[in-house]
């Protein structure tokens, strides 16, 4: 047998394919690592982010010294945080949330590969340069003159933008917005019916998207969630996660059946999701916690931790001493929580997860809300001081409280006898939202198209203020003014 009888053709070619991989494996070797250092992938890029949002992520196609990469990351506007790594991976994570409505740069350049120092080489990373934004400055609230009278109205601070979310025939009453602001959660009676207990539950699209690249429902999508048949609809509150609804309901024909309920926020096209009764005792204000698995209830002479589940029989927790849950925040590491004394004051506690209580402030009046700053140890909360015993004539006023040193610096006293103030503090914590209601002096009593207060006081109009913070150190914070807005409404919230 001769040798040609070995080399077929296709043997040939891969002899010289082998010999051609051998020579390029060779040169590779002798030209050293020359993968160029560049950052392959940045989590946040194009994207739009809101305060739940807290950190982004470089992957690296090489190790790269640490120390270079942090002194060269630049970020414009410049956003404070920590460095965190994992092999080619670095994580910056913020140590307050991004302020809305602005656009950021995030630069890198002059990073060096891990290995340039001991291979005497200079491999300086492939400059890069990202983008991303925060979500517009939005807030919400209840109409209050001629063509927005009880409508759900979004205005768009950022680009001073006005939609009308909601038809003219429904009025609506309270109102809950979804973690990633596509839809509202309200409370609404029909227009021409002046029954305080009649309403329903219904959502609303907001036609602003979660993402940047994703798409979403045009705004004004009304769908009836939970209708008012056998049972009056009263208060209510969404999980912190958007999942749960908690109802507090009353049957029409029966007023010892009453109580909690629970029923699931997003429901299939078509689907009806039905509520599932909190068996329980009877309870009075509630909150749901921010892990949306429990709610905290007033309930007897203390607050109660309920599971959401049928069989809610024995509470998670119960804190005898305290009568109403304020806040929590947003890790669920603390409340605030209010107690009531026998001599008709009422003391503000701070109370942990490890359970250590804090006195914070007593009020001869109330305590109207409360809320934690996301990006520092301070709670704001809207109090009342009693200024007539005899009258019980309350002056509303804003305080923000240290949480480390219990300090309390006073922002703001608002006008004698308005004990219906709402207040909401932006996602970003930069800025506080209020109403001051002018009541009705002398409202027709059988007009359905009657604006009202929770207490039931009828509104004539209301005025929108908006007042910028800053941190509770800085002496400028007394100097702060609060500023009308061009809006008529109340009952504020902003969109997250």
């Amino acid at each position: 047998m001769t040798t040609k009888a070995f080399f077929q053709p296709l043997d040939r070619v891969a002899i010289a394919l082998m010999l051609l991989l051998s020579l390029l494996i060779g040169f590779l070797i002798l030209q050293g690592d020359v993968v160029v250092p560049r950052v392959r992938d940045f989590s946040w890029q194009n994207q739009q982010i809101g305060a739940d949002d807290i950190s982004f992520t470089f992957t690296f196609s090489r190790p790269m010294d640490v120390k270079s990469v942090e002194e060269n990351l630049k970020i414009d506007p410049p956003l404070a945080g920590k460095f965190s790594w994992a092999g080619r991976r670095m994580v910056y994570t913020l140590l307050t949330p991004a302020p809305y409505g602005a656009n950021y740069k995030v630069q890198l350049q002059g990073a060096k590969d891990k290995f340039s120092q001991t291979e005497a080489s200079n491999r300086i990373i492939e400059p890069f340069t990202g983008q991303f934004r925060t979500r517009d400055r939005v807030l919400m609230y209840i109409g209050a003159d001629a063509q927005d009278k009880g409508r759900l109205v979004l205005y768009n601070l950022t680009k001073e933008q006005k939609k009308l979310l909601t038809p003219k025939d429904l009025v609506v009453m309270d109102f809950k917005p979804f973690p990633d602001g596509e839809k509202i959660l309200f409370s609404a009676r029909a227009s021409n019916n002046q029954d305080l207990l009649s309403a329903q539950l219904y959502t609303v699209t907001t036609g602003i998207p979660a993402k940047t690249d994703k798409p979403t429902a045009a705004a004004g999508k009304v769908d009836l969630v939970l209708n008012n048949k056998d049972y009056q609809n009263l208060k209510f509150d969404l999980s912190p996660d958007g999942e749960t609804i908690v109802v507090q309901r009353g049957n029409r024909n029966n007023p010892s059946d009453f109580g909690l309920w629970f029923m699931p926020a997003n429901n299939k096209p078509g689907e009806q999701p039905q509520p599932q009764r909190l068996q329980s005792q009877p309870g009075g204000d509630f909150l749901i916690t921010p892990d949306s698995k429990a709610v905290a209830v007033a309930q007897g002479q203390g607050a109660a931790i309920l599971p959401l589940q049928p069989d809610a029989s024995k509470p998670l927790d119960f804190l005898p001493q305290f009568g109403l849950v304020q806040a929590f925040s947003k890790d669920g590491s603390q409340a605030a929580m209010v107690k009531f004394n026998t001599d008709f004051t009422r003391d503000l506690f701070l109370v942990t997860n490890q359970g250590t209580q804090k006195s914070l402030l007593k009020t001869t009046g109330s305590i109207l809300s409360c809320q934690f700053d996301p990006g520092s140890p301070t709670l704001y909360c809207l109090l009342t001081q009693l200024i007539s015993q005899t009258e019980y004539i309350e002056q509303p006023y804003l305080v923000a409280i240290d949480l480390k040193t219990q300090q309390q610096k006073p922002l703001l006293v608002l006008p004698v006898g308005q004990r219906n103030v709402q207040m909401t503090l932006a996602p970003d914590g930069l800025a506080l939202l209020f109403d001051q209601i002018i009541p009705q002096e002398n409202p027709i009593p059988t007009s359905p198209n009657n604006l009202k207060t929770d207490d039931g006081e009828a509104i004539a109009t209301s005025s929108l203020w908006l007042m910028p913070l800053l941190p509770i150190s800085d002496n400028a914070i007394s100097s702060i003014q609060p500023e009308k807005l061009p809006l008529v409404g109340f009952h504020p919230r902003w969109l997250p």
